[in-house]
This record gives C-alpha cells, sequence and structure tokens, in this order.
C-alpha cells in the first residue's frame, strides 16, 4: 500500500524515498553540529561557574538569559533585515543557541534544589529565569529593530 499522498500520482511523479530523507539529513546534520557545540559551550560555563550545593544555579542562569538575547537578535536579522542561507537557522537557531540555552538543566536545578531541602532559591530560580530569559529576548529584538532603524537614517 501506499501513502495517501502519493496514490494518485504517476510513478514519475512520485517523490523518491531518498529525496525526501536527502532533503532533511543536511538539516539534521547542522542542528546535530550546532548543538554539540552549543552544549560544549554551556558545560564549559558549568565547570567555570560551578553551582554551590543549595545555593543560586548562576551559570545556567546567565546561560540561559544570554542565549535568549542572542535568539532575540538573530531571529531580527534573519526575519527581517536578511535572507540567511537555507541552514543557518537550524545551525545556529536550533542547534548551537537550543543545545547553549538549557532548560533541561533549569528543571534539574529546581529538582535538586527542593529535593535538598531549599525551596525558596528553587521558586526563586524558577521565576527569574522565566522572567528574564523572556525579558532578554523581547529586549534583545527591540534593541536590535531600534539599531536597524536608526542605521538607515
Amino acid at each position: 500500500m501506499t501513502a495517501p499522498e502519493t496514490e494518485n500520482l504517476s510513478p514519475s511523479r512520485r517523490p523518491s524515498r531518498w529525496s525526501c530523507r536527502g532533503g532533511q539529513v543536511p538539516v539534521v546534520a547542522v542542528v546535530a553540529v550546532g548543538g554539540a557545540i552549543g552544549a560544549t559551550a554551556r558545560y564549559a560555563a558549568s565547570l567555570w561557574w560551578p553551582a554551590q550545593p543549595g545555593g543560586f544555579p548562576w551559570a545556567t542562569f546567565w546561560v540561559n538569559a544570554g542565549g535568549c538575547a542572542v535568539i532575540g537578535v538573530f531571529m531580527v536579522l534573519v526575519t527581517e533585515l536578511w535572507v540567511p542561507h537555507r541552514l543557518l537557522r537550524p545551525f545556529f537557531g536550533t542547534g548551537v543557541l537550543g543545545g547553549f540555552t538549557t532548560f533541561s538543566t533549569y528543571a534539574v536545578d529546581i529538582q535538586g534544589l527542593v529535593g535538598t531541602g531549599h525551596p525558596g532559591p528553587a521558586m526563586a530560580y524558577l521565576a527569574a529565569t522565566v522572567l528574564a530569559a523572556l525579558a532578554a529576548v523581547w529586549g534583545a529584538a527591540r534593541a536590535t529593530r531600534r539599531f536597524l532603524a536608526w542605521r538607515q537614517r
């Protein structure tokens, strides 16, 4: 049985199973490479600035806020200023920045703080990270738009 969307196509017009996969292979590859780069940078930040037991996880907090700011700048540039290569957004936006910003570590940090009897810092971290990330992406996007408008005068 064939897929419903290809049943009515003549054999010469059906997409090859290799062409469908081949179109996604470069995207998956650049996301994987970018993710490895971003995750390595995040890990380096955690080694450089380790969280103290029961303390506020500052490295993860600033990685997430800073990464969100870069996402704000990047998205304005690639949607409003120029048309990038088709693999740039998956590589940098999804891969590098997705691997760098770490909401999974954020969740583990909260669980660890609560589990070790530090609910206050856990709740502060829970709220502060979300607020900082949203403010960073919004503020960076707005600042980038204003800079671009100023530059065009």
